[in-house]
């Protein structure tokens, strides 16, 4: 097929597009600096397109496209969250899925596939039970960015299948949350966040890609799927899974107090439990785990497997 991709140079996304160019696919990516795009990406890439993500897509970027994946979007932990930076990223999501889906309901009556990514933060958090697709949405900021990016998904053409992928939060060597934490927990320095017993739903990288592949080429999938791995972790095993595949201690917890203090209302994120069910994915997706457990993903993070 040939895919047109918004958020191709990004951790997920250039993952993605290493996966299935091997397979025959050829990619369109469309990016905001196409020199680095080309650094990143390399030579063999289809098609590289500059793009401003706050005007119309160029028509000619629809040519022959028969499927597109949208990954766009701001980092929500690049920054305090103030009443600017919360509308940035909002905006970082709404306004590029927006142009994505006018370009392809004006230019691409051949495109039989729409990926849209989203997050499990669409979901309410400190909930007893596993949540799925069907789970009601909740209030606050988090689950606003979700629900207004999928919105914005959802006004495609009828012709073309929609699949919206809501995305745990994603561990892999070279960026992400791994990206982060690797100096700290290698410096034998890592450690619990607060008490260690707030759940967290993960997903292997390399899963992701998988789902996203798997997305754009089955016919059978459309909807809603929660891209999380099928056993989800408290932050506490997260930790200690983390350290053991390193070889290095996780003694170390971080203080909920001094989280608040310097992240503000960001630290929500990992102080929040959440425990989402990967179970559809699997059963009506057909997917296969490569990482189902946080053993398998840390031991290949950290270079045993």
């Amino acid at each position: 097929m040939r895919i047109l991709i918004t958020g191709g140079t990004g951790f997920v996304g250039s993952r993605l597009i290493a996966r299935m160019q091997p397979q025959g696919h050829e990619f369109v990516v469309l990016t905001r600096n196409a020199e680095k795009a080309r650094r990143k990406l390399g030579m063999d890439t289809f098609r590289i397109i500059e793009w401003d993500t706050r005007s119309p897509i160029p028509p000619d970027a629809f040519q022959g496209v028969e499927a597109a994946v949208n990954l766009v979007g701001e980092s929500i932990a690049s920054k305090r969250w103030s009443a600017q930076q919360k509308k940035k990223i909002i905006n970082s999501r709404v306004e590029p899925t927006r142009a994505l889906v006018e370009g392809i309901n004006a230019h691409a009556p051949q495109c039989r596939a729409l990926v849209s990514a989203s997050a499990i933060g669409y979901y309410p958090v400190n909930q007893p039970e596993p949540l799925e697709e069907e789970s009601e949405p909740a209030a606050g900021f988090m689950s606003e960015i979700c629900q207004k990016w999928e919105a914005e998904a959802e006004r495609v053409n009828e012709g073309t299948r929609l699949v919206i992928v809501r995305i745990g939060v994603v561990l892999g060597r070279g960026g992400g949350v791994i990206g982060r934490l690797m100096p700290i927990f290698k410096a034998g320095l890592g450690g619990p966040v607060s008490d260690g017993s707030q759940m967290m739903s993960w997903i292997h990288v390399d899963d992701l890609a998988g789902i996203l592949s798997r997305a754009l080429k089955e016919d059978s999938m459309r909807g809603v799927y929660n891209a999380v791995a099928p056993h989800p972790v408290t932050n506490r095993e997260f930790s200690k899974a983390f350290a053991k595949a390193l070889g290095r201690p996780a003694l170390l917890p971080a203080p909920a107090f001094m989280l608040r203090a310097t992240m503000g209302e960001m630290a929500d994120i990992v102080l929040d439990s959440q425990a989402i069910s990967g179970r559809k994915v699997q059963e009506e997706g057909g997917y296969s785990f490569l990482y189902p457990r946080i053993e398998h993903a840390m031991n290949e993070i950290a270079g045993r497997s």
